[in-house]
């Protein structure tokens, strides 16, 4: 896969980088990763991959933009609100760099559909804002052996993970949570800039994975990163497979 002299241009900061260089670069080109949800968190990820090249991009979501959404959603202005957010983003994408795909599916993802619109795809980035989403991706993610990054903020405590099979998202917060019933930011509140953090931290994990920097990113896996913005600082948590877990147990 060569690259023109615009990519060599658009992508030069990236090709000076000892850690990415041409290889990597050309890893994000051929790159084909699942993006779930176009919040708060999305409007961190989205930017990132579309800006560091990421060639095949898949966006689910069935939203439209509303007033609240503006104070993190940064991708939309006043003027799409009504709208719906996944050909929007799709709009983003097409004008901030033409190398990128992105497929933009104006549907929620289900345990019914999970399988069939996640095959294919080498990653799976997860922000919804509900569980019964976020474990039919979890689920479809461990079933396919896709691997998972799963991402969430509120208030001020962001969250982010990786899982590669065992342990997996569900063995975290268990099957407690598969209805929709749960608090969301718009309950609870949401400080802006920390959806922009943590979604941005999850678009970062995500490029450290296809380009392989840090070596061993199977290390990784099963740990949940923890963010407290009254605090400023991150801890680490390694979270043990449940063994009777419904998902992922053998």
């Amino acid at each position: 896969m060569n690259f023109s002299d615009s990519d060599l241009d658009r992508y030069a900061r990236h090709i000076v980088l000892p850690d990415v260089g041409g290889v990597g670069q050309r890893r994000l080109k051929a790159a084909r990763i699942a993006v779930v949800g176009a919040g708060g968190i999305g409007a961190g990820v989205l930017p990132a991959l579309v800006g560091a090249g990421v060639g095949r991009i898949t966006l689910f979501d069935d939203d439209a933009v509303e007033l609240s959404n503006l104070q993190r959603q940064w991708l939309f202005t006043e003027e799409d609100i009504g709208a719906l957010k996944a050909p929007l983003v799709r709009r983003f994408a097409e004008a901030r760099d033409p190398n990128v795909q992105l497929d933009a599916h104006g549907s929620r993802l289900d345990a019914g559909n999970a399988d069939n619109m996640l095959a294919g795809h080498e990653l799976v980035i997860d922000g919804t804002d509900n569980f019964a989403t976020r474990l039919a991706v979890n689920d479809s993610a461990v079933r396919l052996g896709i691997p998972l990054i799963s991402a969430a903020a509120q208030q001020l405590q962001g969250q982010l993970g990786l899982w590669r099979g065992r342990p997996c998202y569900r063995c975290f917060v268990g099957d407690a949570f598969d209805s929709d019933d749960c608090d969301t930011c718009a309950e609870t509140g949401v400080l802006g800039a920390l959806t922009g953090l943590v979604g941005n931290m999850a678009a970062m994990m995500a490029i450290r994975l296809v380009c392989g920097i840090g070596g061993d990113t199977e290390a990784e896996a099963g740990t949940l990163h923890l963010y407290d913005g009254r605090a400023n600082g991150w801890r680490r948590i390694a979270i043990p497979a449940d063994p009777g877990c419904r998902a992922c147990a053998p």
